[in-house]
């Protein structure tokens, strides 16, 4: 049980691109195709003044997940995908998946120093790993499954932990109807309101057990033969 344990929700709300003029999730410039090492954790592709590319929003959100021991995301289907906010943010966090937290390793963005690093043998580390996650995805028409599947599949891949089968939702809220009533329609779905309460619940309990030391990874120490 967790009466006794306290928990601290950081509520990160990424509409917020569309309200707040000042924010910005700037475009992943794609470093890691070019060698692993030039792919910084954290990005340090931005700000550059010279462009205009300022305001990163992304500066407070590495902090933020580097922060938390567990996290959830609710998320809508938009076109048998995720919203572009939450795009943007997956695409910048590339760099939590083997980036390289020393820059002056490769003299900032020199790209033959980072390959010749990633060459000389590079340990691909997951910054993010061991962390527990859950998953809420909802849609009105198709799309959900797909878009859940890639969801979990990324988290998977940072080595982050699923909380179980009722850790991840995908529902369709007002199935063909009218986008009109269709918060009308979420309110008086008290089913699908109780099933993400069990999100949150499932992913703290997990992230109990994991800080206990009672959840065993049984299979984290198996060497990889392809770390990247």
């Amino acid at each position: 049980m967790l009466t006794a344990e306290r928990i601290e929700v950081d509520f990160l709300d990424l509409s917020a691109l569309t309200s707040d003029y000042k924010l910005h999730i700037h475009a992943c410039k794609g470093c890691v195709s070019t060698a692993e090492p030039l792919c910084h954790w954290p990005c340090s592709c931005y700000p550059n003044h010279a462009l205009g590319q300022t305001h990163d929003w992304m500066n407070e959100i590495y902090e933020r997940w580097v922060s938390a021991h567990a996290v959830v995301i609710v998320t809508p289907t938009h076109w048998y995908s995720t919203s572009s906010a939450l795009k943007l943010m997956i695409d910048r966090l590339v760099c939590a998946d083997a980036g390289n937290p020393d820059p002056t390793s490769t003299h900032g963005k020199d790209p033959a120093k980072a390959k010749a690093l990633e060459l000389q043998g590079w340990g691909y580390p997951k910054h993010l790993d061991q962390r527990a996650y859950g998953l809420v995805v909802h849609g009105d028409v198709a799309g959900i499954e797909g878009s859940r599947r890639a969801l979990s599949d990324w988290l998977d891949w940072m080595g982050l932990i699923d909380a179980g089968d009722q850790a991840r939702l995908v529902r369709y809220v007002g199935y063909f109807e009218p986008y009109a009533t269709s918060h009308d329609t979420l309110d008086k779905d008290n089913a699908v309101q109780e099933e993400t309460r069990n999100v949150a619940r499932a992913v703290a309990r997990v992230t109990h057990a994991l800080r206990k030391g009672q959840l065993k990874a049984e299979l984290i120490d198996l060497p990889r033969p392809r770390p990247k």
